[in-house]
């Protein structure tokens, strides 16, 4: 049994939007989900059905038609992640970082030359963005990088350091890159943005993640030997990065949000619909109220965490603040797809435990939600912070 989304008068869809989230699901249905468990097992990127996902404007939904995107809204791009998550936690995260955390932010810093280098290739699906900014040593305190990006005598740079976690790293071809440009900083006021190309020499990929999920993504360590940046590669103003990487990540999270959404959504599906098929003592099991009671608390949850999403979506189109709203959007969602992928497999019993059932994959998918584009301690800092007026540590 697949539900339909409620929506609330406040949170009315457009037509435009409904078309977009109905046209995603109809694809994925048919052409992601029958091959969700094998790329699982297998931990294959399937590269070509991101040319496909391309040729439906699902690589650059909400990118300016001028930039060869589908001009959609930013709901509307959080609707296709959703619907791919649904399908594939690791194809929406592939999408989520290709768009949020690489185009957005060329379309919001770049100069016209950046944009037209970059997006329209970037929303063809004809190169695949990523986010470089995680090391090994700091991960939520991004800003203590060591990475480093050295001015040369002609005013361009080489980047050296090694970058973590770096999802879409192996088959990038555009890497937006945080360095130290600052001698003698330490700390985020050092920082600057790059735009990276994806064969850039002495870029390379270092280890490849093995993952508790998400194994139909990619996410490789990345290695810069002295990579060579020209000035005209800088996004934005120099030692300003942190702040673009951080109001990336604030559009981010609610992207995230949706993905946690397509996620929990999955897993009460399967859930409901088992409920309704599988009988003991002669009923099926969802007409037992410990079931039913697991479905009903299941279904609010989700609901909830889908308002709090498209709230904080609904701030980012109309341009006001979303900080604080996509920090709880993101917060609450991905507690929902960890519980309620958890109670999936309860309701499914020991079939719920075998990897004959999805329940399992969704459960392994579940938890990243609660730990990349900022932990849930993290968006509890940002929360508690603005609600505050001063700092918690």
């Amino acid at each position: 049994m697949t539900t339909t989304p409620a929506t609330s008068p406040q949170f009315s869809l457009t037509d435009d939007q409904r078309e977009v989230r109905a046209m995603v699901r109809e694809f994925a249905d048919a052409r992601i989900a029958p091959n969700a468990a094998a790329w699982d097992r297998g931990h294959v990127f399937e590269r070509s059905l991101y040319t496909e996902l391309a040729e439906l404007g699902l690589m650059g939904v909400c990118v300016p038609e001028e930039y060869g995107g589908a001009g959609m809204d930013f709901l509307s791009y959080v609707l296709a992640v959703e619907e791919l998550s649904r399908a594939d936690a690791g194809v929406g995260v592939t999408v989520a970082v290709h768009t949020s955390a690489s185009t957005l932010p060329i379309l919001h810093w770049g100069t016209e030359e950046q944009k037209q280098a970059w997006v329209p290739r970037l929303a063809s699906g004809e190169i695949i963005g990523s986010f470089s900014l995680t090391e090994s040593g700091s991960g939520s305190d991004a800003g203590s990088m060591l990475t480093r990006a050295e001015e040369q005598s002609d005013g361009s740079f080489r980047i050296t350091g090694t970058k973590q976690w770096i999802t879409n790293g192996g088959h990038a071809g555009s890497f937006l890159t945080f360095a130290r440009t600052e001698p003698g900083t330490t700390d985020a006021s050092g920082v600057s943005a790059f735009l990276v190309a994806g064969d850039a020499s002495g870029l390379s990929v270092g280890r490849v993640e093995e993952k508790l999920g998400l194994n139909s993504s990619n996410t490789v360590d990345m290695v810069y030997d002295a990579v060579p940046v020209a000035a005209s590669d800088l996004l934005g103003t120099r030692a300003k990065g942190f702040r673009i990487a951080m109001q990336t990540l604030d559009g981010g999270r609610i992207t995230i949000a949706g993905q946690a959404l397509g996620i929990a959504q999955a897993a009460f599906d399967l859930a409901a619909q088992y409920a309704g098929e599988r009988t003991t003592f002669g009923k099926p099991i969802g007409s037992h109220q410990g079931i039913a009671f697991k479905l009903a608390e299941m279904s609010t949850e989700i609901e909830a965490a889908r308002a709090l999403t498209y709230r904080a979506a609904a701030l980012k189109m109309a341009d006001l603040p979303h900080t604080v709203e996509g920090a709880q959007a993101k917060l609450f969602a991905s507690g929902v797809a960890r519980r309620v992928t958890g109670e999936s497999i309860q309701v499914l019993g020991g079939y719920g435990y075998s990897k004959e059932f999805p329940a399992e994959r969704f459960y392994r998918d579940a938890k990243i939600t609660e730990i990349y584009e900022g932990t849930s301690e993290i968006q509890k800092l940002v929360i508690a912070r603005r609600l505050l007026g001063f700092d918690v540590r």
